[in-house]
């Protein structure tokens, strides 16, 4: 019996609707994540070819992929050292020249399907011309049917497969379901196809020139020309970002009708005194966002706010001067970093600015909390920790430990999140949660690619500090291989004899089989080799106690080297340093380079930043080189989502990115920023 879904949503059948699938092929569908008619329309091609005009086999050229089309004249496996590697061969004939066909470690199935006198068509690149080979080829056997005509003498789809299912039988299932439910593809949203350029290029004005969804749906898969899949990857990609940016404005629509912001504009009595004493004056980067924030801060709804810009660009400067706001107003304030390096630099950095001013600076983190006269408490796990903390008027500055149970803020007025891009979504929400609808700044040193922002933080503002201070030490970047070590180690050793820092940074605390250098184990070499410096050692497993000694001591110059892992990326601040040297550069992404090399450069000294690294591959030299020849966080970004994607780029940390079957993030601002516009009028509509 049809489900109720189905039959309101053709589409929503279950795949087995389709003729040709029986419950052995459904299993193998579900592999595939198919499992309805819709299911099976959405399954992109992951390349096409063009079965108009063939190549013969004579036209190959060295490795230039094509496809051929022949009958194979003998084949056979060969096996070689005793049975441990095998090999089966084909040679495929069509009149003009003999094409060798080969994959190693044979399996029994090949004998029985490579047979003598049928006829295949074969795509793969010619690894040699004497004789004419291709080594693990793409092949399709072409059997005669009343359904040859979707196989050939015509650009075709080659789908992603599974064991068990080949790429003609694909086709076959992909074809009969446009042929049967293709009328009941329906234009989702209401969004109409008109008005604009050729596909690929910003609109001027108005929608897109796209085809409808069902047009689309038909032209991804069988495509009168090449040309035309673009067109329809960009309408169903369009059709995704709708879908995405509808429940991002309904959350934000819906969040603005239920919250009541609290007015923390403040009024300058701490503000002004704050900025006097600060020794610099705030550029007009700072000066710009600091008016959109306080906009926020005394509007009708919460602030929900990311604030982004380059390492040392100044955000925990707007940081203060947000907090100061809230205070002022008679309100308490949060502030949570991803690290205990982090959360205590940032309690150095405001217990100076704050305490002069009265404000009280408490500092929560797994290890440590202040007392209520703002020393140092360890906890030793006796006692029951307070529920509510006081006075009013405080800075709470943290980690994860501020999102604990037992930790309350009474009159939290404003949160703020360091390094946004080290926390889930659901973490930012659980904070925001123990107030009531606090104002939330979120800050991040790693500038977002655009598509990212307006995908990920749809639901926030967003403002740039785009200028960098005055007084900062330039910071060059060099890239060497392992052999120019000594030399390396030579310019180190000069730097801290003229009374300069350094920063030596390792890949992995302890070495495995990956080969990548360890701190651990590196420690005593380099101590050894940066006699009589003093070289001093941290990573995530040392303990509490000892980062912070290790980390006073290198504040206070007592020790000239700091070697560490990745952990240094953010919260490290010593303008004396002016070296960073990364071992095994290839294995850091381009993003965390960038945060680590903006650890030096900000203090007056020039700076240098040394990538070592051995690899030979072009798109790992490539990411290397960005860094070489920028220092522009932003540009930076766009280069690391082109050569990564947006899913390694982002890792494990960040919940809310949908899966796109057709929708490029690398490429697509565009039409993330129409969808935006298409999604904001259909909300606002719904009134």
């Amino acid at each position: 019996m049809p489900s109720p879904e189905s039959q309101a949503n053709p589409l929503a059948a279950p795949v087995t609707s389709v003729w040709g699938v029986g419950e052995e092929r459904a299993r193998l569908l579900a592999r595939l994540e198919i499992f309805t008619v819709e299911d099976l329309l959405l399954h992109k091609p992951r390349r096409y070819e063009d079965r108009r005009k063939f190549l013969t086999i004579r036209e190959l050229k060295l490795n230039e992929p094509a496809t051929v089309r022949g009958q194979i004249i003998a084949a056979g496996r060969k096996n070689f050292r005793k049975g441990t590697r095998s090999m089966f061969e084909c040679v495929l004939d069509d009149g003009t020249a003999h094409l060798y066909l080969r994959w190693w470690q044979a399996q029994p199935w090949m004998e029985d399907y490579y047979v003598t006198g049928r006829e295949f068509l074969a795509f793969g690149k010619t690894d040699s011309l004497r004789p004419r080979t291709f080594e693990h080829p793409e092949t399709e056997f072409i059997e005669p049917g009343d359904d040859e005509f979707i196989h050939v003498n015509r650009i075709v789809p080659i789908h992603p497969l599974t064991e068990g299912l080949n790429a003609r039988a694909m086709r076959g299932l992909v074809w009969r379901a446009l042929e049967k439910y293709g009328g009941a593809i329906t234009e989702p949203f209401g969004v109409p196809p008109s008005g604009g350029p050729r596909a690929g290029e910003p609109p001027k004005g108005g929608t897109p020139n796209l085809p409808g969804r069902a047009n689309a749906v038909r032209m991804i898969h069988f495509p009168e020309e090449l040309t035309d899949v673009e067109f329809a990857r960009q309408r169903l990609a369009l059709d995704e970002f709708v879908e995405l940016q509808i429940q991002i404005q309904s959350r934000r629509k819906k969040f603005e009708a239920s919250a009541k912001a609290l007015p923390c504009s403040g009024d300058n009595h701490l503000i002004k005194p704050f900025l006097a004493q600060l020794g610099f004056k705030l550029t007009t980067a700072q000066t710009k966002v600091l008016r959109e924030i306080r906009a926020d801060m005394g509007s009708a709804h919460p602030m929900r706010r990311l604030l982004q810009g380059d390492v040392g660009s100044g955000k925990t400067a707007v940081a203060a001067c947000t907090a100061l706001m809230a205070l002022e107003s008679g309100y308490n304030v949060a502030l949570m970093a991803p690290t205990e390096i982090l959360a205590e630099q940032h309690f150095r950095n405001f217990t100076r600015w704050l305490e002069p001013l009265g404000v009280k600076v408490e500092m929560q983190t797994g290890s440590k909390k202040t007392d209520e006269n703002g020393g140092w408490k360890r906890e030793d796990g006796k006692g029951a920790r307070p529920s509510t903390l006081h006075p009013p008027s405080s800075i709470f500055i943290g980690t994860h430990a501020l999102l604990t149970t037992g930790f309350t803020i009474p009159r939290l007025g404003l949160v703020i999140i360091d390094e946004q891009h080290k926390f889930g979504v659901a973490q930012r929400e659980q904070f925001v949660r123990k107030g009531n609808y606090p104002h939330l700044l979120v800050m991040t040193a790693t500038p977002i690619p655009r598509t990212l922002g307006l995908t990920l933080y749809g639901d926030l503002d967003l403002s740039t500090i785009d200028e960098m201070p005055a007084g900062r030490g330039v910071v060059k970047t060099f890239i060497r291989a392992s052999d120019k070590l000594p030399k390396v180690w030579d310019f180190l050793r000069q730097k801290l004899a003229a009374g300069r820092q350094a920063y030596v940074v390792y890949p992995r605390v302890e070495e495995n089989a990956d080969g990548l250098k360890a701190v651990t184990k590196e420690f005593d070499t380099l101590k050894k080799n940066l006699t009589p410096f003093r070289v001093g050692l941290l990573h995530g497993r040392i303990k509490a106690a000892d980062k912070e000694a290790v980390m006073a001591d290198f504040h206070a110059n007592r020790v000239n080297v700091l070697l560490a892992t990745s952990l240094i990326e953010v919260g490290v601040d010593v303008a004396n340093a002016t070296v960073m040297l990364i071992e095994n550069a290839e294995a850091f992404g381009l993003a965390q380079l960038h945060q680590l090399r903006g650890r030096i450069g900000r203090g007056a000294h020039e700076s240098f930043c040394i990538l070592i690294s051995d690899v030979k591959k072009p798109d790992s030299l490539e990411r290397l080189k960005v860094l070489e020849e920028t220092t522009d966080g932003f540009r930076i970004a766009e280069a690391d989502l082109k050569l990564r994607g947006p899913g390694e780029l982002l890792g494990q940390q960040q919940s809310g990115l949908p899966r796109f079957r057709f929708g490029a993030l690398v490429n697509d601002l565009w039409l993330v920023r129409q969808a935006r516009d298409i999604a904001v009028s259909i909300v606002a509509a719904k009134d």
